[in-house]
C-alpha cells in the first residue's frame, strides 16, 4: 500500500523544497495509517495548490457556535441541565428505582428524597448529594445510593434499632437504647415496643429491662417502666397490676415478686397493685370488686360462727 515518506522528491521536479513538516534525514520513515491522511493535509498548507475541504467553512462556524453556546451555558450555569436534558433524551433518564432495607422508612419520602423530575439523567445525577438528603430521613442511620447504567438507581438504606416509646406528658417518641429520639410515636407495630414513663426513664431503663429479662414470664407480662422521682421504678403489667419496687433491692425485690406469683399465683388474682417499697413487708392491693367483697365476707363471718355454735348446742 502507498506510504507517505518524508523528504522523497517529487514527481514534479527535483527542485522542489520539502513540504511543511517533512525531515530530509529520515527519507524511510513511514507513518501510521492512521496519521497519514491528517498530515498530508497539514503538508499542502504551504503548498500553492492547496484549497480546503469542502463545506469546511460551514464545519468550522458549527464548532465556532457549539463552543460559545457551551461556554456561555458554562458561565451561566446552565451546562449541567443542558447535559441533563440531551442524556435524558437519548436513553439516560432515570426510569427505575429500587429501595431496599426500608421498615419504617416510605419509599416515597426515599423518593422525594431523590429529586427526580422524570427527565433526570443518570449521568449527571449527583448521587452523593441524594445519600446525604436520603440520610437526613428521621429512620435513616445510613444510605447508600448507586447507578445503574443505563437508567436505574439502587438505594439501599440501614435504619435506627427502635428500643421503646418515651412518654413526656402528652407526647410519645420512639427512642433507641441510648436514648436518642428517633421520631413521633405513629402507632402501628411501634405499639408492641416497652412503654417507658417519666424523666430520666431511657437512660435507667436499660439495666432494670436486663434484669428482668432473667425472669422470661414476668418480662413478657411487663408492658410499662415508670419512673418515680427518678429513683425508683413502678412495673405496669399487661392486665393491669401496678407492681411498686423499692428505691434499693431491686433484684431481690424481683426475685420474690417472681417466687410469689409461681407459688401463690399473685399477680393474676384481683387485685390492682403490689407494694414492696417495704424490705420487710408486702402490701397488696385489691381491686374494688374484690375488697366489697372482702367487705362482706368479713361482715357475715360472726353470724356464720354464732349459727356454728347454736348447730353445737
Amino acid at each position: 500500500m502507498p506510504a507517505l515518506r518524508w523528504g522523497q522528491e517529487s514527481r514534479k521536479g527535483a527542485g522542489r523544497r520539502p513540504a511543511f513538516g517533512a525531515f530530509p534525514s529520515f527519507e524511510r520513515f513511514v507513518l501510521p495509517r492512521w496519521l497519514r491522511r491528517p498530515v498530508r493535509l497539514i503538508a499542502r498548507l504551504g503548498e500553492d495548490d492547496f484549497s480546503a475541504p469542502p463545506f469546511s467553512a460551514a464545519v468550522l462556524s458549527a464548532v465556532l457556535l457549539a463552543s460559545s453556546a457551551t461556554y456561555g451555558g458554562y458561565l451561566g450555569g446552565h451546562l449541567d441541565g443542558f447535559v441533563q436534558g440531551v442524556t435524558a433524551r437519548t436513553g439516560f433518564a432515570v426510569d427505575q428505582i429500587k429501595v431496599v432495607g426500608n421498615r419504617q422508612t416510605s419509599e416515597i419520602d426515599v423518593l422525594d428524597k431523590l429529586g427526580l423530575d422524570g427527565w433526570t439523567s443518570l449521568i449527571g445525577f449527583d448521587a452523593e448529594a441524594a445519600r446525604e438528603r436520603i440520610a437526613s430521613l428521621p429512620w435513616v442511620e445510613q444510605a447508600a445510593v448507586r447507578k445503574v447504567y443505563p437508567h436505574t438507581l439502587e438505594v439501599r438504606v440501614d435504619e435506627r434499632q427502635a428500643f421503646a416509646i418515651w412518654q413526656q406528658g402528652r407526647e410519645l417518641s420512639v427512642i433507641e437504647k441510648d436514648g436518642r429520639i428517633i421520631a413521633p410515636y405513629s402507632g402501628g407495630k411501634q405499639a408492641e415496643l416497652p412503654l417507658l414513663v417519666g424523666v430520666g426513664a431511657p437512660q435507667n431503663a436499660p439495666d432494670l429491662m436486663a434484669r428482668i429479662g432473667r425472669y422470661p414470664e414476668l418480662a413478657a407480662r411487663v408492658k410499662g417502666y415508670i419512673r418515680v422521682g427518678e429513683r425508683r421504678w413502678d412495673l405496669r403489667l399487661d392486665n393491669g397490676v401496678t407492681v411498686k419496687l423499692p428505691e434499693s433491692g431491686e433484684d431481690q425485690a424481683i426475685a420474690e415478686l417472681v417466687r410469689l406469683d409461681h407459688d401463690k399465683g399473685l399477680l393474676s388474682r384481683d387485685i390492682v397493685a403490689v407494694d414492696m417499697r417495704i424490705a420487710d413487708r408486702l402490701v397488696v392491693q385489691l381491686s374494688p370488686d374484690a375488697a366489697e367483697a372482702r367487705v362482706a365476707a368479713l361482715k357475715n363471718k360472726p353470724k356464720a360462727v354464732t349459727r356454728k355454735l347454736e348447730r353445737k348446742i
